[in-house]
C-alpha cells in the first residue's frame, strides 16, 4: 500500500435536511431514498451538485428492514415487518407522489386492479406489489442489467423476472414472475445474502454462484490457552488430542471452484421453454478466511463486511438495457483490515488487495475509486478497474503502439476525510450519501439497529425518536466529487513536488499512472460532455508518462515508446522535451528516451527532421551510443543532416573502434552525397563483394527506404545500378532471405529503380535478374512456385513479342542450369527442335533457353502455366518445342508424336529414346508409325533400325511377310533386315 497522496476528491457536501433520523438510507437514479428511524416513512430527494431538494414523501406498509432501489424499472424494492410477520414489496411509480397525488394501489404479484393491466391504462399512482414467498427473505438484490430481482432466504435464492411495459415517458406498468430457486443447504443467511448480487447481474445470461464461506472457529478458553502454549514445541507425526491445528485460507478460482463442498440445485419455476437451455450453474470463486492465532488475528477479524459485483460498461453502454453486456465484472469483498477485488469476466483473477490503515466496517467500489467507512473517516482508494477494461477493450495495448498502467500496480490512498460517528455508506453517480449518528445510544436505538440485521426474524416496534430540541446526534451527508479534469490537474501538480526533488523517484511516476488510468476510466466509461477535453487531458497524460519512462533506466525504460505515441506528440517534439529535461536536470539522456528514437528511426513511422534537429541527434548519439550511428545516419528521416557532419562523426567513430563494413558503407554513401566520387571509390574498395552483402543485412537502409507500398531506392542504390548491378541484386536477394524485404516491397523496389531505363517492359530485366537469383538461392516453397510462375511469364511474353532491349541478363542459360536445380538439362530430341544456331536473335535464344530449361526441370507444376500457352504460338519450332515439352510432362504423349511426326519426323527417334521406356508406349509408337505412308522411306526405317532393335522387332510382328518385304531398301543394305523378315514369315506360319 502506497501511503496516502492526500489528494482532493470530495468537492463539496451539504446536509441532507430530513425532519426524522434517518434509519436506512439508499439512492439510485439521481434519487436519494432515506427511511425514517422509524422504519415507516420513506423520503425521496434529488441529488444536486448544491442542494437535495424534496421529491416526495410517503408511508410504507411495514417497518422497513432493508431497501433497495432499482435503475431499471425506476423501482424501490423493501423487506419489511409487521405483525411479527416478514414481506417482500416493491414500490414502483413512486414519483408520482410529488405531485400531492394520494392514491396508492396495492396488489399482490400477478393481480392486477380493475383497469390497471399490461393493455390497459393505469392511473397515474404509486402502485406497491406485495410479493408472496414460501420462506420470510432474509435481503435482496437488483439486477443493474436487467432490473431482475433476486431474494434471499435462509437456504435459496429467488430469482424474480422484471416484466415492464412503458405506457409513456413516465408511466409504466411493472410487474415480477418467479423463474427459478437456487437450493442452497447448509448456508446460512449472511452467506446467501453474499451470492444474491452476482447471481442477479447474469442471470438472464447464466446462474453464476459466488461461493464465499466463513469458517467460524468456537473455541473454548482452555484450547486457546493449550494453543498458545504449545506452538513453540516440536509436533509429534501424531498430531496429540489436545493440540489443535486451524485452516488457513483456501481460495478457489475458475473450474477449481466447483470442489468447494457445496451443492446447489435449481428448481424451476416458470419460463422453462424460454431460459432454460440457456441457464446452468458456474461455480466462480471460493474464499474461505480462517483466523491465524499466530499472527495475532481474532476470529472477528475474518468477518466479511460487504460484497459487490461491479459491471464496468464501456463506450456508449449504459448499463440500463437487456441487450447490453458489461465489458468487465469485478467482485470485491472485504474484511475489516483488508480487501481483495477480482476480476470475473473471462478467467477467475485477484487484481488488487487492500490494507486498511485502520478498521473498516463498510466499503464500495465504483469505476475510479474505492470508498471504505471507518469509524470517523471516509477513506478514498484508487481502484484498477480501467487497467483492466483497457486490455479487455484494445488488443493493442502493451505493444509498442500503445500502454496502459498495469493492473497489478500496487494501489494507494488518495484522502482521508474525517467525520464523527459514520454509520453507513452508500453511492450513485458523482454522488456519496453519508449517515453519522452519536456514538450514545439509548436502549430503543440498540434495539431498532439490531432489528434491521438481515439475520433476525423478528423484532421489537417502537415509535420514532423526534429531534433533541437543543440539536441532535445525526446527520445525513451528500458529498460531490469533484470532476476527472479538476482531480486529474490536481495530481499531475502533486507529482511535480516529486519531480522537483527527485525526478526518478517511485512516487512520481506512480502518482501519473493513478492520474492516467483516471483519464481512462472517464473516456471508457459513459459519454460526457467534456469528452473532447477529456482526450486533450489523455493525450497530455501520455505525454508525461513518455517522460517519467524516457528517464528511467530500469526494464521498463521500453514504455517510453507507446506513451509517447498515444501523446501525439512528434519526434522532433519529444526531443525537445528531452533535451530541455536533460540540459536542466541530468548530465545524460535516459534509456527510455534512447529506446524511442531508436525505434522511431528504424521504424520509420517519424516525419522528416529538420537539419538542426537531425544535427542534434548526431550529437546525442555521439555522446550516448555512438555504436548506433551508422543505423541513425542511414534513416530517411535524417536526410537533411548535413553529409560533412555525419562524415566527421563517422570518421571519429572509425577512429575509436576500428573498421566495419557497414561503417564504411555509410562513408561511401554520404561521400556520394558529397559529390565525392574518389572518396566514395575508396571506401568501395576495402572490402570484398560478399562481405558488402553482409553490411547491407546489417543495414538495409543503406539501399532502400520505406516498407510496404511505397519503397524507394537511396542513392547509393542508384549508383550501384549503374555501376555494379550483380552487387546489387545479390544485396537484395540476402535482404529477402533474411526477412529484411519481402518479395513484393523488392519488386516495387526494382521498378522504381528501373523506371528510367529503356525498357519498355513491365518486369525490367535488373528485376528478371533478381528473381532468377532468388530462385538460385530461396528453400521456401511458396517463393520457389511463385518465382517459377513469374519467370515462365516472363520467358514467354519476351519468346512471343521478340523485341530487345540490349541489355544482358545476369545468368545465361548455362550458368542457371549449372547453379539452381530448378533448371535441368535440355532433353535430347529439343536441341534437335531448336539447335542453339536457331534463327532467332540471342537474347531470345537465352530466355527460349532457360524456358525449355524450367520444362525440363523436377520443380515447375505444368498445369499452373497452361493459361501462359495461349500466347505463345506454336507456328515456328521455338514455340513447338514449349508446346511438346508441356503436353509430354502432362503425359499427353500421342499429341506429341502427332506434332512431331508432322513437323520434326527427324525428333522422333531421339523424343522415343527419352520419354517412351516400355513397351506399351513402343507399340504406341509403331502404331503411329504404320498409319503413315512416310514410315516407307528408307531414311526413316533406317532410323528407326538404328535406334532401337526391340522396336524392330515389334514392326516386324505387327506386319505380314509381303508387308515387311514391301518396306525393305532397295539400296544394298536388305541383308541387315534378314533376321527381322525370318521372324515374321515364323510368326504368320505360327498363326
Amino acid at each position: 500500500m502506497v501511503h496516502v497522496y492526500n489528494c482532493h476528491p470530495f468537492a463539496s457536501q451539504h446536509i441532507v435536511p430530513t425532519e426524522q433520523e434517518p434509519g436506512l438510507v439508499c439512492c439510485g437514479g439521481g434519487a436519494l431514498f432515506v427511511v425514517s428511524a422509524g422504519g415507516c416513512k420513506i423520503e425521496a430527494y434529488q441529488m444536486q451538485e448544491d442542494q437535495c431538494p424534496l421529491i416526495c414523501r410517503f408511508s410504507t406498509m411495514g417497518t422497513v428492514l432493508s431497501i433497495q432501489h432499482s435503475q431499471t424499472g425506476d423501482y424501490l424494492v423493501t423487506i419489511e415487518e409487521k405483525n411479527n410477520a416478514t414481506y417482500l414489496r416493491a414500490y414502483t411509480n413512486w414519483r408520482y407522489q410529488a405531485a400531492e397525488k394520494t392514491r396508492v394501489g396495492v396488489r399482490l404479484l400477478g393481480h392486477f386492479l380493475r383497469g390497471s393491466s399490461f393493455r390497459g391504462a393505469p392511473k397515474e399512482q404509486m402502485e406497491i406489489i406485495e410479493i408472496p414467498l414460501f420462506e420470510p427473505p432474509l435481503c435482496m438484490a437488483c439486477c443493474a442489467q436487467t432490473g431482475d430481482l433476486l431474494v434471499g432466504c435462509a437456504k435459496s435464492l429467488v430469482v424474480f423476472s422484471l416484466k415492464r411495459q412503458a405506457l409513456n415517458e413516465q408511466l409504466a406498468v411493472l410487474d415480477f414472475e418467479r423463474v427459478l430457486i437456487l437450493h442452497i443447504p447448509g448456508w446460512s443467511p449472511s452467506q446467501v445474502a453474499f451470492c444474491a448480487g452476482y447471481v442477479a447481474l447474469q442471470m438472464e445470461l447464466e446462474v453464476l454462484v459466488l461461493k464465499l464461506h466463513h469458517q467460524i472457529l468456537n473455541l473454548t478458553e482452555h484450547a486457546f490457552h493449550l494453543l498458545k502454549t504449545k506452538t513453540e514445541e516440536p509436533l509429534s507425526p501424531h498430531e496429540p488430542d489436545d493440540f489443535f491445528v486451524f485452516p488457513k485460507h483456501l481460495e478457489l478460482l475458475g473450474d477449481d471452484a466447483k470442489d468447494c463442498g457445496i451443492s446447489v440445485s435449481l428448481e424451476w419455476t416458470g419460463m422453462e421453454t424460454e431460459a432454460k437451455n440457456n441457464m446452468g450453474i458456474t461455480y466462480v470463486l471460493y474464499r474461505r478466511f480462517a483466523p491465524d492465532f499466530f499472527q495475532g488475528c481474532s476470529v472477528e477479524e475474518t468477518c466479511l463486511h460487504s460484497l459487490q459485483l461491479h459491471p464496468m460498461y464501456t463506450g456508449n453502454q449504459d448499463g440500463t438495457s437487456d441487450t447490453k453486456e458489461p465489458s468487465c465484472i469485478f467482485c470485491f469483498f472485504s474484511l475489516p483490515n483488508a480487501g481483495y477485488m477480482y476480476s470475473l469476466k473471462s478467467t477467475v483473477e485477484l487484481i488488487s488487495s487492500y490494507q486498511y490503515p485502520e478498521k473498516t466496517h463498510h466499503a464500495v467500489l465504483c469505476d475510479q475509486f474505492l470508498y471504505a467507512l471507518t469509524r470517523n473517516a471516509l477513506q478514498c482508494f484508487s481502484v484498477r478497474c480501467s487497467a483492466v477494461a483497457a486490455r479487455a477493450e484494445d488488443p493493442y495495448i502493451d505493444t509498442t503502439m500503445k500502454a496502459c498502467p498495469p493492473f497489478t500496480m500496487e494501489v494507494c490512498g488518495l484522502r482521508i476525510q474525517l467525520f464523527i460517528g459514520l454509520k453507513s455508506l452508500c453511492r450513485d453517480g458523482n454522488h456519496i450519501v453519508l449517515l453519522t449518528a452519536a456514538d450514545v445510544e439509548s436502549k430503543e436505538e440498540t434495539e431498532r439497529t439490531a432489528r434491521r440485521t438481515i439475520s433476525r426474524k423478528t423484532s421489537v416496534s417502537s415509535k420514532p425518536k423526534e429531534p433533541n430540541e437543543s440539536g441532535h446526534g445525526w446527520n445525513l451527508y451528500v458529498i460531490n466529487t469533484v470532476s476527472t479534469l479538476q482531480l486529474y490537474r490536481e495530481m499531475v501538480e502533486y507529482s511535480k513536488r516529486y519531480g522537483q526533488t527527485s525526478p526518478l523517484s517511485h512516487n512520481c511516476l506512480h502518482l501519473l499512472s493513478e492520474a492516467h488510468l483516471l483519464l481512462r476510466a472517464a473516456l471508457l466509461g459513459q459519454e460526457t460532455s467534456d469528452k473532447v477535453q477529456l482526450q486533450e487531458a489523455f493525450k497530455e497524460s501520455c505525454a508525461h508518462l513518455g517522460d517519467c519512462f524516457s528517464r528511467l533506466d530500469k526494464r521498463d525504460c521500453h514504455l517510453a515508446l507507446p506513451y509517447y505515441k498515444m501523446s501525439g506528440l512528434s519526434v522532433t517534439e519529444v526531443i525537445q522535451r528531452n533535451v530541455a529535461m536533460c540540459s536542466s536536470t541530468v548530465s545524460d539522456y535516459g534509456s527510455g528516451f534512447l529506446f524511442f528514437l531508436k525505434h522511431s528511426l528504424y521504424e520509420e513511422t517519424m516525419e522528416e527532421l529538420s537539419e538542426e534537429t537531425a544535427n542534434t541527434v548526431l550529437d546525442i548519439f555521439s555522446k550516448a551510443e555512438p555504436g548506433q550511428l551508422p543505423h541513425v545516419v542511414s534513416s530517411l528521416f535524417m536526410m537533411k543532416a548535413n553529409p560533412g557532419c555525419v562524415l566527421a562523426h563517422l570518421e571519429q567513430l572509425e577512429a575509436s573502434g576500428g573498421p566495419s563494413v557497414t561503417l564504411t558503407l555509410c562513408k561511401a554513401a554520404h561521400a556520394l552525397r558529397l559529390g565525392d566520387l574518389q572518396l566514395y571509390q575508396q571506401q568501395m574498395d576495402r572490402h570484398a563483394e560478399m562481405l558488402q552483402v553482409y553490411g547491407f543485412i546489417d543495414e538495409p537502409k543503406l539501399l532502400l527506404h520505406g516498407r510496404g507500398k511505397a519503397v524507394v531506392p537511396t542513392q547509393l542504390a542508384q549508383h550501384l545500378h549503374d555501376t555494379q548491378d550483380g552487387l546489387l541484386v545479390a544485396a537484395v536477394v540476402a535482404l529477402h532471405e533474411n526477412s529484411k524485404v519481402k518479395l513484393e516491397e523488392a519488386d516495387l523496389f526494382f521498378q522504381e529503380l528501373c523506371k528510367d531505363s529503356v525498357e519498355t517492359q513491365s518486369s525490367p530485366q535488373l528485376l528478371v535478374d533478381f528473381w532468377e537469383a532468388l530462385l538460385v538461392a530461396s528453400s521456401q516453397e511458396a517463393i520457389i512456385h511463385e518465382l517459377l510462375f513469374r519467370l515462365t511469364s516472363v520467358y514467354i511474353d519476351r519468346i512471343t513479342r521478340r523485341d530487345c532491349s540490349g541489355i544482358k541478363a545476369l545468368k545465361t542459360a548455362e550458368d542457371l542450369i549449372n547453379s539452381c536445380s530448378h533448371y535441368g538439362l535440355l532433353f535430347p530430341w529439343v536441341s534437335i527442335l531448336t539447335p542453339t544456331h536457331f534463327n532467332i536473335i540471342h537474347d531470345h535464344q537465352e530466355d527460349l533457353q532457360k524456358l525449355q530449361s524450367l520444362l525440363c526441370g523436377p520443380t515447375l507444376d505444368v498445369s499452373s502455366i497452361l493459361p501462359l500457352l495461349e500466347q505463345l504460338p506454336d507456328t515456328d519450332n521455338a514455340g513447338l518445342s514449349v508446346h511438346v515439352l508441356c503436353a509430354t510432362k502432362l503425359g499427353q504423349h500421342e499429341s506429341s508424336i502427332e506434332w512431331l511426326l508432322d513437323r520434326c519426323p527427324q525428333a522422333i527417334i531421339p523424343y522415343a529414346n527419352h520419354e517412351l521406356q516400355n513397351d506399351k508406349l513402343v507399340n504406341l509408337l509403331v502404331k503411329r508409325f504404320l498409319l503413315c505412308q512416310r514410315i516407307k522411306t528408307t531414311h526413316m526405317l533406317m532410323m528407326l533400325a538404328l535406334s532401337s532393335d526391340h522396336t524392330l522387332v515389334v514392326v516386324a510382328m505387327e506386319l505380314n511377310p509381303l508387308e515387311f518385304l514391301d518396306l525393305l531398301p532397295n539400296d544394298g543394305t536388305a541383308h541387315f533386315f534378314l533376321p527381322h523378315l525370318l521372324e515374321c514369315s515364323q510368326k504368320n506360319l505360327l498363326t
